[in-house]
């Protein structure tokens, strides 16, 4: 299972010409090709897309979401995904930019850019016709601005960028609209990016450094209670039930997409011994790992 995959290594995959030092790519796609799953990892990228034409199923460590025409896509270096074909005639806008394109001062602006671009929040949406087409009209924009040689055409699709981020939050539900940022809520989205980034592994000798609250407490220079009292203001979870919650999602990933033995799984979970990985899983998901991968693998 790999792990990561660079702007560059989406480029070459999709034969498109780019540059060694691309930030920012816009496109239209449209073509035929067989239905066919990628691998679930992690891009080093951004990228938002609309699905005009076809059908597909997105996979997260924990679910998969059927997708077809009408639906916009967030992506984000934090969250792994697959995405698989299911009609092999697909047509879609997509645009993917670095960390580099989302300059500070950028993702100060965007409105509630942190439910799009962080692990908690909406990451799949379904626009009315209304707002397709007031979103097609801005990826045409994008694309008007890619055949052109203005000098600063990075801060045209920049403002473009914050226009699509506008529409899409007007779909969200009001519940999900944005709130004032406190320190418990900054603290509780560090500790979760923290989290993800631990995921996905790529080789069963690999182990996850963060284990306890503890651990992530010292990792973010804070005392224990201090995060708890945070994340559970914030969540209404516990920190220790944060991390056992999302191991369990990462377990099921692992037993799903790789080949690996359960006692592998379980190391690199940093559980020493099979018997308390089965245990654990056990207790998450009322079933033992062996049942959980055959029942996945009918």
């Amino acid at each position: 299972m790999n792990s990561h995959e660079h702007i560059t290594q989406f480029f070459t995959r999709h034969g498109v010409p780019h540059s060694p030092t691309e930030i920012f790519q816009v496109q239209l796609v449209e073509g035929d090709h067989p239905p066919r799953r990628s691998s679930l990892m992690r891009r080093d990228y951004y990228k938002i897309a609309l699905l005009l034409e076809g059908e597909a199923i997105i996979t997260y460590a924990d679910r998969s979401i059927q997708v077809k025409s009408g639906t916009l896509i967030f992506s984000n270096p934090l969250i792994p995904y697959a995405w698989q074909r299911i009609t092999e005639k697909q047509r879609y806008y997509y645009c993917l930019f670095t960390e580099a394109f989302l300059h500070n001062r950028l993702k100060r602006e965007i409105p509630a850019a942190a439910s799009f671009f962080k692990v908690q929040g909406d990451h799949i949406l379904f626009p009315d016709t209304t707002a397709q087409e007031r979103i097609i009209r801005i990826f045409d924009l994008m694309l008007q601005e890619a055949t052109g040689d203005y000098a600063h055409k990075h801060d045209v699709w920049r403002s473009h960028l914050q226009l699509l981020i506008h529409e899409a939050h007007k779909i969200m539900p009001p519940d999900s609209e944005y709130t004032r940022t406190t320190s418990a809520a900054r603290i509780t989205e560090l500790f979760l990016e923290l989290l993800a980034r631990q995921f996905p592994l790529i080789d069963a000798r690999q182990q996850v450094g963060l284990k306890t609250a503890g651990e992530f407490a010292a990792q973010l220079s804070l005392h224990v209670n201090y995060l708890n009292k945070s994340v559970k203001a914030v969540t209404g979870h516990t920190t220790t039930e944060l991390i056992a919650q999302h191991m369990a999602k990462e377990a099921r990933a692992m037993l799903q997409n790789t080949r690996w033995d359960v006692a592998q799984i379980g190391y690199c979970l940093g559980f020493d011994h099979a018997s308390n990985f089965n245990a654990f899983f056990r207790r998450m998901t009322g079933e033992t790992p062996h049942h959980f991968r055959e029942k996945s693998t009918r």
